[in-house]
């Protein structure tokens, strides 16, 4: 069993047959609650059960009702944003005790969107304006049921403001199909470009040539590290890059905190003067990158101008 996924969009679909929602940064999970067993399991995007890695949300708020549902586990960074990325310790634990001790330590939330079965009836075939009314009706307590928008535009622009992953418009008509991605549901995810500090690079495997940069933030604790950028790197950009830092090697990492193994393997640092612009999923730079593009050098910042 696998959720119904949507498709990549361009821009905001506008009418009256359109419902917006927030984009989660989360876990998308199907929750089914069989009326023959009463025991609530969560099923993963890809179909697998996950039920042991979320014990402080597999409780039903309907008991031992026959229900499933559609949603989305989140948790909040330090901004108070959600972010995948503070979910990962989590979403791939298989040990009951692992789980309750991580449950404790980052506290989650179950975001639900949809509702496709209720005391035995099938409500797939449904259009999703009735599915979302009865979802309201519902009462699940403790799980959470977040707004639907009739203005696309003014919450797409919201969302980028707010620093929020971006929306899904949905057709109110829409039927609810397993394991297929309908073009009935558009998602559109913002991204925002930013700039940081360079202080190291790393080769393309087997090779001398510069394939990606490590960045990192300016802080009065000094350069935090950030992350690791190679997508936007090119040929003309990696020879550009690589005559750029030349000038600037040293022995050890300038990153204030520690580097990930998995980052610093074979690294080649460079004193922190470089600055460089990122497109990134997110609207803070005190947060590791998620699916950075390198955008370009820009010499007319400096280290200094990042930290005010």
């Amino acid at each position: 069993m696998r959720p119904m996924l949507a498709t990549k969009g361009t821009a905001v679909p506008a009418g009256e047959e359109w419902a917006h929602e927030v984009k989660w940064d989360g876990v998308r999970i199907l929750a089914d609650t069989p009326r023959a067993s009463g025991r609530t399991r969560f099923y993963s995007r890809n179909g697998n059960d996950v039920t042991v890695a979320w014990p402080d949300l597999a409780e039903s708020p309907l008991g031992d009702r026959d229900l499933l549902v559609d949603g989305e586990v989140i948790a909040l960074n330090e901004s108070g944003l959600p972010d995948f990325r503070v979910l990962q310790d989590r979403m791939h634990v298989r040990k009951a005790a692992s789980a309750g001790r991580l449950a404790e330590r980052v506290p989650a939330t179950f975001m639900v969107f949809d509702l496709l079965r209720l005391d035995g009836e099938d409500l797939t075939d449904r259009p999703l304006e009735e599915r979302r009314a009865r979802l309201l009706d519902a009462g699940l307590t403790g799980w959470q049921v977040p707004v639907s928008y009739d203005d696309g535009q003014m919450l797409h622009d919201a969302t980028l403001q707010q620093g929020l992953e971006g929306i899904v418009s949905k057709r109110r008509s829409s039927r609810y199909t397993f394991d297929t991605r309908t073009p009935h549901w558009v998602k559109l995810a913002h991204r925002h470009r930013l700039s940081y500090v360079v202080g190291g690079w790393r080769p393309t495997e087997g090779t001398d040539r510069l394939g990606a940069l490590l960045v990192g933030e300016p802080t009065p604790e000094g350069l935090l590290y950030r992350g690791r950028v190679g997508s936007g790197i090119g040929g003309r950009a990696s020879a550009a890059l690589t005559e750029a830092l030349a000038p600037y090697v040293r022995s050890a990492s300038p990153f204030a905190d520690e580097v990930p193994r998995v980052d610093s393997l074979g690294t080649r640092w460079v004193e922190p003067v470089l600055v460089v612009d990122v497109d990134t999923h997110h609207t803070s730079r005190a947060q590791r990158l998620r699916q950075p593009s390198y955008q370009g050098l820009r010499p007319d910042l400096s280290p200094e101008d990042l930290g005010r």
